[in-house]
Order: C-alpha cells, then sequence, then structure tokens
C-alpha cells in the first residue's frame, strides 16, 4: 500500500504553526512528516525534536541534512536524540538536493556521493556502538568517537537525499529508502530507474528501497488559487532544479529566470504572470480530483512513498484535510 507523508517548508508560518501544521497532519492519518534542513533557513532539528513531542503516532524526520555543514557524528546524536523524544518514530533523510546553499556557507562539498556514502556508514556504525575508528576520504572519526548515550534504537531508517543518476543509484544501494525530488512528477520513472539499479547493483532487493518521491503540491476546491500559490513558489525555485527532469515537462531551468527576478524584487502578481501552465506542471496543482491524477503519475513512475510539500495550498490547514480526506483515500 502506498504511504503518504508532508513535507512542510518554513514559509508555511512561524516555528509554532509549523509543529501544529505536523501535529493536524498526525491526526488526519499521515505516514510521516519531514522538515527540509536548508541552509540559514528554520532549523530543521528543532522542529523535528517539537514535533515528536507534540504528535503520536506520525514518523518525523530532517530531510536533506548534510554532513558538511555538521559533522556526521552530530548527525548520530540528533538523530538518537529525536529517536527517543519520539519514542522510536524518527527517520533520517542524509544528503542534499543543491550544492548551491552550501556555498552560502563558504563550503564545498566536493565529492558529495563518496561523502554521503561515508557519512551514512558514521552515522549506522555510531547508533550500532561499533567501531569507533574510522578513515574515510572525505570523513573520519578517532578511536575515542563514540556516543555517550545509549540508543532507543540501532537501526533508525535513514533515507538518502539525492540528485544526479550517480547520487540516486547510492541511494538505492545503501539507503532505507531514496527522497529525491520529483519535480515534475513527470520526471518519477527517470527518477526511480536508477535507485532500483543501484540496488541491484549491491546486491539487494529493489523492494526493499521505498522510494519516498517529494512533489510539490497546491490544493484547493478553488483551482485558480490553487495555481496562483504554486506559480510563486515554482517563481523562486524553479532555476534550481534539474534540467533532466524539467525536460519531462519541455521547460528548462533557464525559463524560470524572468518570474525569478520578479519575485526576488516582491512583485509577486508579475512573477505569477510569468509562470506557464507548462512551467507549473513541475508540481501537482489544482482541484481534489487535479491532484488525484498527479498522485498517480507519481505512483505509475515507481514511487511508494508519496511526500507531498511545497505551498501545499492557498490555506495550509484546508490543504492537509483535502489532501488527508480526498486524495489519500483514493489509493488505499
Amino acid at each position: 500500500m502506498t504511504r503518504f507523508g508532508i513535507r512542510l517548508l518554513d514559509d508555511l508560518g512561524t516555528p509554532r504553526e509549523l509543529v501544529e501544521l505536523a501535529a493536524l497532519a498526525d491526526r488526519h492519518g499521515f505516514d510521516s512528516v519531514w522538515f527540509p534542513h536548508d541552509t540559514l533557513r528554520t532549523n530543521s532539528w528543532a522542529l523535528a525534536a517539537a514535533t515528536a513531542t507534540a504528535t503520536e503516532r506520525i514518523q518525523v524526520g530532517s530531510v536533506g541534512t548534510n554532513p558538511w555543514a555538521t559533522h556526521p557524528g552530530e548527525i548520530a546524536t540528533f538523530l538518537a536524540t529525536l529517536d527517543g523524544l519520539s519514542n522510536g518514530r524518527a527517520v533520517l533523510g542524509l544528503g542534499i538536493h543543491t550544492t548551491e546553499h552550501l556555498a552560502w556557507l563558504g563550503v564545498d562539498a566536493g565529492d558529495y556521493v563518496q561523502g554521503t556514502r561515508e557519512a551514512h556508514e558514521i552515522v549506522r556504525m555510531l547508533l550500532r556502538g561499533e567501531g569507533p575508528r574510522y578513515d574515510g576520504q572525505v570523513f573520519s572519526l578517532p578511536d575515542d568517537a563514540h556516543l555517550r548515550m545509549t540508543p532507543l534504537r540501532r537501526d533508525v531508517p535513514i533515507y538518502i537525499c539525492p540528485f544526479g543518476e550517480e547520487y540516486l543509484e547510492l541511494s538505492g544501494a545503501i539507503g532505507a529508502g531514496s527522497l529525491p525530488m520529483m519535480t515534475p512528477p513527470a520526471s518519477a520513472r527517470l527518477m526511480v530507474e536508477p535507485i532500483l539499479h543501484g540496488a541491484v547493483q549491491a546486491g539487494r532487493d529493489p523492494a526493499d528501497v521505498d522510494v519516498a518521491g517529494l512533489a510539490w503540491i497546491s490544493i484547493s476546491e478553488d483551482g485558480t488559487a490553487a495555481r496562483d500559490r504554486l506559480a510563486e513558489i515554482a517563481a523562486y525555485f524553479g532555476t534550481y532544479l534539474e534540467a533532466p527532469a524539467l525536460a519531462t515537462i519541455g521547460v528548462t531551468p533557464e525559463d524560470y529566470l524572468p518570474a525569478r527576478e520578479r519575485i526576488m524584487a516582491g512583485d509577486r502578481e508579475g512573477a505569477r504572470r510569468l509562470i506557464s501552465d507548462e512551467m507549473l506542471g513541475l508540481g501537482i496543482v489544482g482541484t481534489p480530483e487535479d491532484c488525484r491524477h498527479g498522485v498517480q503519475t507519481l505512483i505509475d513512475g515507481g514511487v511508494t512513498n508519496v511526500l507531498l510539500g511545497g505551498p501545499l495550498g492557498p490555506d495550509p490547514r484546508e490543504a492537509i484535510r483535502l489532501i488527508a480526506e480526498e486524495v489519500v483515500p483514493y489509493f488505499r
């Protein structure tokens, strides 16, 4: 059965409001809630910790947690602490979806595929009490590196956040799951194929890899209002997206540049006007019926765990209700 999660961007509200949205998703039966660990934005670890104590059954995770801004050893302590706070509901999205945000800190991720592989090994090793010495090409641990705490679980699920074919293959080879951005949803099969190939190459059963596709959604009974809301997100983020993925809907990252200039200048209406219907195809948008078709595209492409994020809709609380009551039941 397809699982469904929510990814909450920090422009949906204050930190308290984001935790309230996560609690609402918990009450509406979503399987997981994820907070992006974006550089110089609202901190996902604080949000996840607060959510862990405000919810009862939903999995709680940080997605895009990168080991370059924070050492893998610290990521292990965060994950173990979150798992304790949530009574065993923690999940981790390890890796990056773009190198540009790290550049804001003057950080060079270098060989990010190898770095993510090593960070995964270190986090796993520390949680299991193995090692402690580790000598990698990117990261290392000295002899006295071990957790001074006892994790609730030794095998907390670690998903890999990849982009590009080699990174996607790595996620299939080592991750409990893969967390690729599927913007647009039409790119799902393009993303899934290397994930499954990586699993096979590593000697794993591809069915053991949870393909958790991250898609943007803007849902409302008012389809025009939903479109306008997604258009603003597309204007800001469209230039960051992968060209091969956008090619599946016939557009390029450069097509979003004029709209990005307007949104950065504070001209939201002008930005919306520059986003065509084709450019809006980078997300799932419209009425509940429209959005069911978008979700079906993800599932047909091989996604086993649908994670919906972005603007959610003109009213995020109403959007969560609509997804839970008028979209998810269609697939269960």
